[in-house]
């Protein structure tokens, strides 16, 4: 497998488990409005996952190296088992409650924002084509879970509470957004992937800024220097992924071959 693939996948994966992970919302959010608005989100995440995969079983069709002979966009999302996976681990974490969605949501609507943003100069047409669309969804994301965190954060005790345990649980996971993978650096090189070093304090910066305004104790020296779990972009998951997987590639692995 290319580097270019690895990190074609990479991209996919990212946005297919985390649009996963808002599907299970549908019918549950806490208003109607915020329902419609979660599901949405997942929707326009699925739809840049197709976008990639869609690239990446053009550039390696006939692979013999994956779990499936034959490469599509399916196979690579409904065949493949949890080790090839290169998702970041953050989007993998169960839902929680709402302000443990929307936090998660936060932190990799700030991470894409910023990533689409410098992709949509790549020297790839198609990785920069698909940055450049899905930058206008990932701009309302963005605004949307920014002004919910705010929300709830500076909210009821109930709420502060409930955010900050959140963001206590969830911070050691956004490490991985900005560090890069072995298969990134050879890429940043020839001017196709993005170079992670230019947009963690762009990262940085926004977290804390809206952290600060929902009152949310992020930015204190404890959570500046925790630990950060890495692995995910190297195939080394959380148990949680391979949940995900039992529940979304069964009907797939039960009836290969089935359509609509």
């Amino acid at each position: 497998m290319t580097d270019l693939f690895k990190y074609t996948v990479h991209l996919a994966d990212n946005a297919l488990i985390l649009g996963h992970r808002n599907s299970e919302w549908t019918g549950h959010g806490p208003i109607l409005e915020q329902d419609i608005a979660i599901s949405n989100i997942a929707l326009d995440l699925i739809g840049q996952a197709r976008n990639f995969y869609q690239y990446a079983a053009q550039m390696q069709e006939g692979d013999r190296s994956l779990s499936t002979d034959v490469v599509s966009e399916d196979t690579l999302a409904y065949l493949r088992d949890a080790h090839e996976f290169r998702n970041c681990l953050l989007v993998e974490q169960p839902n929680g409650d709402w302000g443990a969605t929307i936090l998660r949501q936060f932190f990799f609507s700030a991470y894409q924002f910023y990533l689409y943003g410098q992709l949509q100069h790549s020297k790839d047409e198609m990785l920069a084509s698909i940055a450049a669309k899905a930058l206008k969804e990932v701009t309302y994301h963005l605004r949307w879970s920014a002004e919910w965190v705010i929300r709830l954060g500076d909210g009821t005790e109930e709420s502060h509470n409930r955010m900050q345990h959140a963001l206590n649980d969830l911070w050691k996971f956004t490490g991985e957004l900005t560090q890069p993978a072995a298969f990134e650096t050879q890429l940043v090189k020839e001017g196709i992937s993005v170079d992670l070093a230019i947009i963690q304090p762009l990262w940085q910066e926004k977290v804390t800024a809206v952290l600060s305004e929902a009152t949310l104790a992020g930015t204190d020296a404890k959570l500046d220097k925790a630990w950060m779990q890495t692995g995910g972009k190297e195939g080394r998951h959380t148990e949680h992924l391979g949940y995900i997987l039992a529940e979304m590639q069964f009907l797939q692995r039960a009836y290969p071959g089935s359509t609509w």
